[in-house]
């Protein structure tokens, strides 16, 4: 009877995998702003949105990591127990992150080498497509290989930022988002090609996870570079400083790397 129970846990050798990926896409959104920071390109000097969106998100980075760490190390309980402050995380960061956004894009248009309509429009809903994969992954916790991989293609979302500033974004106009937000999906296509190596066939979260985002993605372009889009993002930003700048991408004069 032994050899038909069914399985409960998840092979080590994924969970070390798991654990891999995880501190490299934790990595790669530290890396992005302390490189910015490091060249005074960042400040702390900002309006206190900023802030309580970067403890949110940082804090988020921190206890995924910890999620890892823990169950690579089998400690399922304090897994389990941390687990749980992600439905409070997760609808907090909705919230703080649409608010930035918003914020963001009348303080000053968002960065200049973005299309300002797609900065807002495309930010916010990717944003709501990771607190949807996020909150399905938490529901399929009992079921590890969907639990893990949606949570992965979820956080892929997150490192945008962190990826964005570790990149020649300027001279990538006028498809800085664009190739960003492509770079992003790489970590997803890992997971697929780690699935196919090793367990012959992909699994299906990852094609669920990827396609929704990628879904996400075009249609908030789509939005955001329609007649209504424009229209909608410039009613945000009226009467601030985020109106004075141009709709496209552009080069600020004098601008140097």
């Amino acid at each position: 009877m032994a050899t038909i129970a069914p399985q409960t846990r998840a092979p080590v050798k994924d969970a070390r995998f798991f654990l891999i990926m995880a501190v490299a896409m934790s990595l790669s959104i530290v890396a992005g702003f302390s490189v910015q920071l490091g060249f005074g390109r960042s400040s702390f000097a900002v309006p206190w949105p900023y802030h309580l969106h970067g403890v949110l998100f940082f804090g988020w980075v921190a206890l995924y990591l910890a999620q890892h760490i823990t169950i690579a190390a089998d400690n399922r309980k304090l897994h389990a127990s941390l687990g749980k402050a992600a439905y409070l995380f997760i609808p907090a960061m909705l919230a703080a992150g649409t608010a930035i956004m918003v914020v963001v894009a009348r303080r000053t248009g968002g960065p200049f080498f973005f299309h300002k309509s797609e900065f807002l429009w495309s930010n916010v809903m990717v944003l709501w497509c990771f607190g949807a994969l996020a909150f399905w992954a938490l529901r399929r916790r009992r079921y590890t290989g969907w639990h893990r991989r949606l949570m992965l293609c979820a956080m892929a979302i997150l490192t945008g930022p962190g990826l964005g500033r570790l990149l020649p974004a300027p001279l990538l106009i006028p498809n800085s988002w664009l190739i960003i937000t492509l770079i992003t999906m790489i970590w997803p296509v890992i997971g697929m090609i780690a699935d196919k190596r090793s367990r012959g066939s992909v699994h299906p979260a990852y094609w669920w996870g990827l396609g929704a985002y990628a879904a996400t993605f075009a249609l908030s372009m789509l939005i955001a570079y329609s007649e209504p889009g424009m229209a909608i993002t410039e009613w945000i930003v009226a009467g601030t400083p985020g109106a004075d700048r141009p709709m496209e991408p552009f080069l600020p004069p004098g601008f140097t790397m």
